[in-house]
């Protein structure tokens, strides 16, 4: 059984910075792409950022994430992270950690298995 577990949502000024973590299980954790998703209230759930399986992969981001989020990943752990710096309230959203893309890394529908959440709260 597959398992994603996000950790490291929290209360945050705007320009702060937090480090989302997400541990995967039941799964070849190094054979998967892993991407971050987001979703506000009220909102469609948006891609955020993937990062391929490969060691030194390629990883694509969000054009309203890019240069202040980074996605890595720890093969060894069956971790994947999501470092945000220069929050802003627009970020604000719960945030899924999500696996194995068959479509559109883009497209949340196209991912298999997801992590339960966990909110992001910046305030100004």
């Amino acid at each position: 059984q597959v398992q994603l577990v996000e950790s490291g949502g929290g209360l945050v000024q705007t320009g702060g910075s937090l480090r989302l973590s997400c541990a995967a299980s039941g799964l070849t954790f190094s054979r998967y792409p892993m991407g971050w998703f987001r979703q506000a209230p009220g909102k469609e759930r948006e891609f955020v950022t993937v990062m391929n399986s490969n060691d030194g992969g390629g990883t694509f981001y969000a054009d309203s994430v890019k240069g202040r989020f980074t996605i890595s990943r720890d093969n060894a752990k069956s971790t994947v992270y999501l470092q945000m710096d220069s929050l802003r309230p627009e970020d604000t959203a719960v945030y899924y950690c999500a696996a194995d893309p068959t479509g559109s890394w883009r497209d949340a529908d196209a991912y298999s298995y997801w992590g339960q959440g966990t909110q992001v709260t910046v305030y100004s």
